[in-house]
């Protein structure tokens, strides 16, 4: 058992979309990661996703609306919803999800992480 400090491990955090874990309690993954841009469109089909904002603003794109997500505000995207999350500047976030959830849901592509680093 120790102690996690959020900023040192975003501090190496080199790559946007590429989430690392930094935890791992009952079945789920706590990763932290930067993202800017544009993701791709996915879903998952068996598990929710948890994306809390640490720093930046983000929207998540659903098929019906957008949701913007500020500094401190999350957002769980239920199983089964296709998204895309997008953000113009560089965001840091907190996930919280399965850990047999795969990065692009549905979708292979060169996003694809089949392993995640831990830091």
């Amino acid at each position: 058992m120790e102690k996690v400090n959020i900023k040192q491990k975003l501090d190496m955090i080199s790559e946007y979309w590429k989430p690392h874990i930094v935890g791992e309690l009952n079945g789920q993954e706590v990763k932290l990661s930067k993202f800017k841009g544009e993701f791709i469109w996915h879903h998952h089909k068996e598990e929710d996703e948890l994306f809390l904002v640490l720093k930046g603003r983000m929207s998540m794109h659903l098929r019906d609306t957008i949701v913007d997500l500020e500094e401190g505000e999350f957002f769980i995207v239920p199983r089964g919803v296709e998204h895309k999350p997008v953000s113009e500047e560089e965001v840091h976030l907190m996930l919280f999800e399965p850990a047999s959830t795969l990065n692009t849901g549905n979708v292979r592509d060169e996003k694809t992480l089949d392993h995640l680093k831990r830091i």
